[in-house]
């Protein structure tokens, strides 16, 4: 199918080229110069850093013109079903996307940066709104017990991600992991659950804030709302206060990372003071008497309460995004991530236990657990030192978020599965301006309208379905490489693989359906042991090069089932938006993903030749 050539923008040099080289940089000046430029030492004058031509958005040829268009998407079953089988590379996400760029992010982070990033990141006001509630209604005592079983969970996850993040040190994050080990169309997936994580995730933690703001004077968390009664339920409390916040924590975050680290460490310390002061007066005024029943709602009271109280745990994946900006990756990110996760259980565990020892489970207050607890041992007053520690909380958090987010859109970008002209990087602060802007500007609008619970369920079930997909990625990287593998031994693993999957899916079942007696556990229980010792007999194929996961496969197979069984947990309107999401996500693939990805990953293919007065032929070789 012959398609006229347009011409496109002079600064493009298009016209010039025989090809369109969507991997060079949107700015030639940046690093690179064209032939034609070569050959008459005349490089391209500089282009302003705000520009917002059609060829910055949309450069690949299928959409140069209506008719490259039509011709793209009549062979888009075709292209689907290359992206669907199309892999990543190390090379490609580490320096060819990243020429997309133009400017480099700027290499300024410690493990010290990545410690007190991950502290700042993941205590937020879980501990002080979630504790009171599962300690009182499901687990009692036992809640130190649940969250040690969510913070190991959310151990076997920072393994994972530690072990991409030190090999592959990109601003993607679990994005380009994916990309590469899973392939084009998993990660355009994940890549829509990150974005729909990033927003749900920004705007919960804005509408928190107002509310814990306006608790500390009134006692309607709501006071600051503005209510439109014509609209739906759920939608209908304006939220200016968590605008304002959720616009502010941006813009510092745009200014520059160390800016923003520097002011996380501060906040964080102030944070981790007053934490300290609430466990050792928690200790002080502790009765053991209080811990008796440890198991008030038996065990399965406990598993209860680390489903829910996982979500304080979430957030340390924000800072696995900022490897790109790490001085040593190789060493910084594991003391970071895996050393500030740790303090974190342990710093929980202690603020649980403390609680419980204060007060007798049955009298601890549902919705201000902490607050309460003080008043009952004369300290009034303590009740607005565990109000800020909390707002200080979520500030960070959503300061550490809004880095994470713009990072992780950056890559997306670069990847051409949304405009191009998102992972451009400012000059001056070296962090990306247009992603930062376009997740705010989306976190704001939801944050104004959104309530909290519908906020929560998009969230939990995106971010759990990452978490999973990730540890599946790591055993295909450490089980599958490409030129070595046979087909015999990839079929084995898949089988493998399925097995761990499916088995997870059975015992969630069983448990969520509240299924009596030992056989089904022990039957699904049977069935992963084997699917994971399974592995072990086909053998891996990769070693880390650097920092590796310990106990492959047996780590990452127990992280698929903990994700797994957390996910079955959620209600069912949980499911119901996390598909209604994906859905909308699949129609912008099919009708512009795809297109965008398939022209960037073939573009040396003579399908895009792009000769001055001669016809693209989109359909060769097709």
């Amino acid at each position: 199918m012959g398609i006229p050539n347009q011409p496109l923008l002079e600064s493009q040099s298009n016209l010039d080229n025989p090809r369109i080289n969507l991997l060079a940089p949107l700015n030639p000046h940046s690093s690179a110069i064209t032939a034609a430029d070569t050959m008459n030492q005349q490089p391209h004058p500089p282009r302003s850093y705000w520009r917002f031509s059609k060829q910055d958005f949309y450069p690949e040829p299928s959409f140069q013109n209506l008719s490259a268009y039509k011709a793209a998407f009549s062979q888009t079953l075709h292209r689907l079903r290359d992206r669907c089988l199309g892999r990543s590379t190390d090379v490609t996400e580490l320096i060819e996307l990243k020429k997309q760029s133009e400017n480099e992010m700027k290499k300024c982070l410690t493990w010290v940066d990545l410690i007190w990033l991950g502290f700042g990141s993941v205590v937020g006001s879980g501990i002080f709104t979630i504790t009171g509630l599962e300690a009182r209604d499901d687990a009692g005592p036992s809640i130190v017990l649940s969250y040690a079983l969510s913070g190991l969970s959310a151990l076997f996850s920072v393994f994972c991600y530690t072990e991409f993040a030190v090999e592959i040190p990109i601003a993607g994050g679990s994005f380009s992991f994916l990309r590469i080990e899973l392939g084009d169309f998993i990660a355009f997936i994940a890549a829509g659950n990150i974005l729909l994580e990033a927003v749900a995730g920004a705007a919960g933690l804005a509408r928190s804030f107002s509310s814990y703001f306006a608790s500390m004077f009134s006692s309607n968390p709501d006071i600051l709302r503005i209510r439109i009664d014509s609209f739906a339920e759920g939608f209908n409390l304006l939220d200016p206060i968590a605008v304002v916040i959720l616009f502010i924590a941006n813009m510092v975050a745009m200014r520059g990372t160390k800016l923003t680290s520097f002011s996380n460490m501060i906040l964080s310390m102030i944070s981790s003071l007053i934490i300290i002061f609430i466990i050792i007066v928690g200790f002080t005024h502790s009765k053991t008497s209080n811990l008796q029943p440890f198991f008030p709602y038996g065990p399965e009271g406990m598993f209860r309460a680390a489903a829910v109280v996982y979500w304080s745990y979430t957030g340390f994946d924000m800072v696995a995004n900022m490897a790109e900006e790490t001085k040593k990756p190789a060493t910084d990110i594991p003391l970071g991530l895996v050393g500030s996760m740790s303090l974190i259980s342990v710093v929980y565990c202690l603020m649980a236990l403390a609680l419980t020892m204060m007060v007798k489970y049955t009298a601890i207050d549902r919705d201000a657990a902490y607050s309460v607890a003080f008043e009952k041992i004369g300290m009034k007053w303590a009740k607005y030192v565990v109000s800020l520690c909390a707002l200080k909380g979520m500030l960070t958090s959503m300061l550490i978020g809004s880095m994470g987010q713009a990072r992780y859109t950056t890559q997306i970008a670069r990847a051409h599965m949304i405009p191009p002209w998102f992972a451009l990087v400012h000059p001056k602060t070296g962090t990306p301006v247009y992603a930062t802007l376009l997740v705010t500007t989306i976190s704001c609008i939801v944050a104004l309208f959104s309530s909290l619970d519908v906020l929560s369920s998009v969230l939990s079930f995106s971010t759990l379905f990452i978490f999973m997909l990730m540890a599946v990625a790591l055993l295909v990287r450490r089980y599958y490489v490409k030129e070595t593998t046979s087909s015999r031994d990839l079929i084995k693993f898949l089988v493998c693989l399925f097995v761990v999957i499916g088995s997870s899916i059975g015992i969630t079942v069983l448990w969520g359906v509240n299924r009596k007696g030992w056989v089904g556990y022990a039957v699904g229980g049977g069935l992963w042991v084997a699917g994971t010792g399974g592995m072990m007999a086909v053998g891996q194929r990769r070693v880390p090069k650097v920092w590796g996961v310990p106990l492959v496969p047996w780590l990452p197979a127990l992280s698929i089932l903990m994700n797994v069984f957390l996910i079955g947990s959620l209600g069912g309107i949980a499911f119901k938006r996390f598909f209604i999401c994906s859905g909308v996500m699949l129609v912008y693939y099919f009708f512009v993903g795809v297109h965008a990805t398939y022209d960037l990953a073939h573009q040396d293919s003579e399908e895009f030749v792009v000769e001055k007065g001669k016809e693209v032929d989109i359909g060769e070789g097709l």
